[in-house]
């Protein structure tokens, strides 16, 4: 079948069968489908969707596109090579930062190869990329030593593991079909499945900070993965999570780098982000067998905490990948900061009644801190820190967030759409708890999920 005939079929929503997705995926690596082949049969998937088979054949012929890391010849238990991924947030992606090696310190090995940002959120590969020598496409010699020498380690994909999602992802990202399910799913899952990995543990986010807006949409980007990673044969578990507002105090590269580094050191904690790298954590060493129960990896997670073993941990992956060996010790050395930092006040007193992070995204975007074409590169240091939260009460001119600009001008523009975002009440609203709902492929059931 031709690339046309196969964008006609999707457009007239008739059904794909699995050769000619496999087919048109080959094509993509021998350059028989261009790029605006791919446009419109992604246009036509979001239009259109596709069903449980058509995104299991996609996410299967976009991880067969590239090399598949084979583990057996490690010394690594194949049950404990577990992942941790994330649907994309509004400062979302320091949370992969943190589990990574705090999961690491407890016996699981993460090869997480993840990706850059999307739309109004940054990626997991742009912090690692903000960090001086780090390497974020390594060979697979490299990146397999780096997961058994430090437990875990972050990348992005290479031009050998899954090729075919970097070509699909750079065009959903300028044609307004980033929040496709099937193209979520099968972007996810394809480089999961690249990695080798026996489980997967992930927090799909809904809010204004997130690509679902609601937690509707969230159930079924969940039900998707959950179906898609079944037909794989991979055990994972989706964690339903409120992104209505920015994860954590940071946005961008550096800044979020350092927010990691803080967490990790204990001298700064986020009530919200705790609670969902707990979770996420807990999950993952269940998945592995290495605790019996919640009570137990949670006991266990917080020792590691508190002992300093997960920060050793984050230093000694940011080591193997070619970054600086004393980043966590002497991180003021090597995260440049930009030179133009400035609080934004509130402009009224009262209660932060709601944050608008997509909003947030799209400011921080417009300071560098996120691309506006894929091809943008971004500026590492500028962002956001001390971002207030919902509930959390404020005096006209108390600091709403701090701007890190490059000059005043930049300043200036994100300071007012920032104050657009953050709506002030006379009344404290009520707030949500952070993960909504769970759903795994073990049992294919859910618990506590809100329709």
């Amino acid at each position: 079948m031709s690339p046309a005939e196969f964008i006609r079929r999707k457009r007239n929503g008739e059904a794909l069968a699995a050769c000619d997705i496999r087919h048109f995926v080959e094509g993509i690596g021998n350059a028989t489908v261009s790029e605006g082949q791919i446009a419109a049969f992604a246009m036509a998937a979001f239009l259109n969707g596709m069903s449980p088979d058509e995104t299991a054949a996609l996410t299967l012929a976009m991880r067969d596109s590239g090399d598949v890391i084979d583990w057996s010849d490690t010394p690594l238990e194949a049950a404990t090579i577990l992942d941790k991924h994330s649907s994309g947030g509004t400062g979302d992606e320091k949370v992969s930062l943190i589990v990574a090696p705090l999961v690491a310190t407890c016996g699981v090995h993460m090869p997480m190869i993840s990706a850059r940002g999307l739309g109004h959120t940054g990626g997991e590969v742009d912090l690692m990329e903000a960090i001086p020598g780090c390497d974020i496409a390594p060979p697979a010699d490299v990146f397999k030593q780096a997961v058994e020498q430090a437990g875990c380690a972050i990348i992005g994909p290479t031009g050998r593991l899954a090729p075919a999602d970097a070509a699909i992802y750079y065009v959903r990202d300028v044609t307004a079909t980033v929040e496709s399910v099937p193209l979520i799913t099968s972007s996810i899952l394809s480089k999961k499945l690249a990695a080798g990995i026996s489980g997967l543990v992930m927090s799909v986010n809904f809010g204004s900070g997130a690509f679902m807006p609601t937690v509707a949409d969230a159930n079924r980007l969940s039900s998707s993965l959950i179906a898609v990673a079944k037909q794989a044969g991979l055990p994972m578990v989706t964690l339903v999570t409120d992104m209505d507002e920015v994860m954590g105090d940071a946005v961008g590269s550096r800044l979020q780098v350092l927010e990691a580094i803080r967490f990790l050191d204990g001298s700064h904690r986020d009530p919200r982000m705790l609670s969902l790298v707990m979770a996420l954590c807990a999950d993952i060493l269940l998945m592995a067998g290495i605790c019996g129960d919640e009570t137990e990896a949670l006991g266990l997670l917080r020792q590691r905490l508190d002992d300093g073993s997960a920060l050793k941990r984050f230093g000694m992956m940011v080591a193997s990948l070619g970054g600086p060996p004393d980043l966590v010790e002497a991180w003021g050395r090597h995260l440049e900061t930009a030179p133009y930092v400035m609080p934004v006040t509130a402009p009224t007193s009262g209660y932060v009644a709601k944050v608008d992070a997509f909003a947030i995204g799209l400011a921080m975007v417009g300071l560098g801190a996120g691309r506006k074409l894929p091809t943008d590169s971004i500026d590492h240091g500028v962002g956001l820190t001390g971002m207030v939260h919902l509930g959390d009460a404020v005096r006209a001119g108390d600091t709403l967030c701090v701007v890190h600009a490059r000059d005043a001008a930049a300043f200036g523009a994100a300071a007012e759409a920032i104050r657009r975002a953050i709506t002030i009440s006379p009344d404290r609203p009520a707030t949500n708890p952070v993960i909504v709902g769970r759903m795994t492929t073990r049992d294919m059931s859910t618990r506590d999920l809100e329709t």
